[in-house]
C-alpha cells in the first residue's frame, strides 16, 4: 500500500472538493483550482476528508495512487494558503527592477529582458536583487521559477546568476598560477 496514498487529504473549512466526472475541483478563500482524476484511481469523501483507492496493486496503479492525493494535497494548500519561491540575483550591475506586474531584469547581456508573467501569479522585486514569486497552483509557481533562473543560472565559480534563496552552489577553485 503506498504510504502516501492512503493517508487522508484534511479538507479544511471554507475549502470545497467536488468531482465531477473526472475532473477534481478545488475551491477556498484565494482561489479555485482543477485536475483530472485518473480513470483508474477513486475519490471518496467523507468526514471532511478525502480518501483514494486503487482496484489492483499494479506498478502503474500504485504510482498514481500516491499522485493523486499528493496533487488533491498540493490544490488545498494552495487555496488556503499559496506558494511561493524567492530568487536571489548575484553579480556586479545584476539587477532586477518592477515595471507594474511585470519585471526588467539586467543581467549582463546587451539587452535587458522584459518578463511577462503568467495568469495567475505575481513576482515581485523586493529588492533590486531579490524576487519573489507567488501564486496557488504550485507546479506553476515552480515552473515560473525555474524559467526566471533559466535566463542566467549560476556559474561555479564566482557564483554569478540566479539562484533559488535555499540552494546551496557547490564552487570550482579557479585556475592555479603556472609557476
Amino acid at each position: 500500500m503506498s504510504r502516501i496514498g492512503k493517508k487522508p487529504v484534511v479538507v479544511p473549512k471554507g475549502v470545497t472538493v467536488t468531482l465531477s466526472g473526472n475532473e477534481i475541483k478545488v475551491k477556498g478563500p484565494k482561489g479555485e483550482l482543477a485536475a483530472g482524476l485518473h480513470p483508474n484511481i477513486e475519490m471518496k469523501t467523507e468526514n471532511g476528508e478525502v480518501v483514494f483507492a486503487r482496484p489492483n496493486d499494479f506498478k502503474e496503479n500504485r504510482s498514481l495512487h500516491g499522485l493523486m492525493r499528493a496533487l488533491l494535497q498540493n490544490m488545498v494548500v494552495g487555496v488556503t494558503e499559496g506558494y511561493s519561491k524567492t530568487l536571489d540575483i548575484v553579480g556586479v550591475g545584476y539587477k532586477v527592477e518592477q515595471k507594474g506586474t511585470n519585471l526588467l531584469m539586467n543581467l549582463g547581456y546587451s539587452h535587458p529582458i522584459y518578463f511577462i508573467p503568467p495568469a495567475g501569479i505575481t513576482v515581485q522585486a523586493t529588492t533590486p536583487t531579490q524576487v519573489v514569486i507567488s501564486g496557488i497552483d504550485k507546479q506553476l509557481v515552480g515552473q515560473v521559477a525555474a524559467k526566471l533562473r533559466s535566463f542566467k543560472e549560476p556559474e561555479p565559480y564566482k557564483g554569478k546568476g540566479i539562484k533559488y534563496s535555499t540552494e546551496q552552489l557547490r564552487r570550482k577553485a579557479g585556475k592555479t598560477a603556472g609557476k
